[in-house]
């Protein structure tokens, strides 16, 4: 069977190809607690054969925050060239009120989040309520009460109101530590929009991310996209004419035989209209 689908055992059989190189976080470099195997060492192998490295993340947080987890884990920021995170452009949007969406909304929200950092706000003009009945919008940028049946109260009320969501992280799960799947706030926004709600996306797979990276790095020449999720990195990185690098050992790693092949790859792939140009088991050198 023919797959188009390569195989790689490794970074250094890619590093001479391609000149930018956008690189996932959760699953792909660390596990929010500590650096993959071999992580650390592959960007910095990756970027003292010259290419110019930008981590993009669907992180709710604000790109400061991508900064700080990762150099506690010892990741050193002079590696890359630039941060994108989806919650960076929530911010954004909310700040500037240049798009229909923003300008539109009013300034009191809800919202939905992991814990009580309230960075993606920052000091702007916004206040935050406690009630669906009182709230202009949701902020959906965590999931602190893990399951989505625990939202349906809060997502019907809103729908009935009419208000419109921001999804500060569009992923549907993340890999923890202990190698389980959480539900993240993509789950949610999903949800919310199959109900008939209207939702802003931010982050993978849209193209406006990828637009930014290119225009804060500068580079327009060969690109690969890396990441572990068909539906996000991969989808992201094809839409936006780069190659692909799908690391198996991420969300993914279940659906997958071991050790995984090419056929069960593009088979995979096929399901989230997202079949990968290379494949590697880890981000490793």
């Amino acid at each position: 069977m023919t797959t188009g689908v390569q195989m790689v055992e490794g970074l250094a059989e890619l590093a001479e190809t391609y000149r930018l190189f956008v690189i996932d976080q959760w699953g792909v470099l660390h596990d929010g607690v500590s650096p993959h195997p071999g992580a650390i060492d592959a960007l910095e192998r990756l970027a003292a054969a010259g290419g110019v490295l930008s981590i993009l993340s669907n992180s709710g947080k604000r790109v400061e925050e991508s900064y700080v987890r990762m150099r506690k884990m010892g990741f050193d920021p002079d590696l890359y060239a630039s941060v994108v995170t989806s919650g960076e452009m929530v911010h954004r949007g909310l700040r500037d009120r240049s798009d229909s969406f923003y300008a539109g909304l009013g300034r009191r929200f809800m919202m939905f989040a992991w814990d009580d950092d309230r960075g993606i706000i920052g000091d702007l003009d916004y206040e935050e309520v406690d009630r669906v009945e009182e709230a202009d919008f949701i902020l959906c940028s965590g999931t602190d009460r893990n399951r989505l049946e625990a939202y349906q109260e809060d997502m019907e009320k809103a729908l009935a109101r009419g208000l419109p969501m921001t999804c500060a992280n569009p992923d549907k799960v993340s890999v923890q530590p202990d190698g389980s799947l959480k539900m993240c706030p993509g789950a949610l926004a999903s949800h919310y929009e199959a109900m008939g709600g209207r939702v802003r996306w931010h982050g993978k797979p849209w193209s406006e991310v990828y637009d930014l990276i290119r225009a804060e790095t500068g580079e327009d020449g060969p690109a690969i996209g890396i990441g572990d999720s068909l539906e996000h990195d991969i989808a992201g990185a094809q839409a936006a004419g780069m190659d692909q690098l799908f690391i198996t050992g991420g969300i993914h790693r279940t659906d997958l035989p071991e050790p995984p092949t090419a056929e069960a790859v593009a088979q995979l792939g096929d399901r989230f209209g997202a079949i990968p140009s290379h494949v590697a088991r880890r981000f490793a050198w």
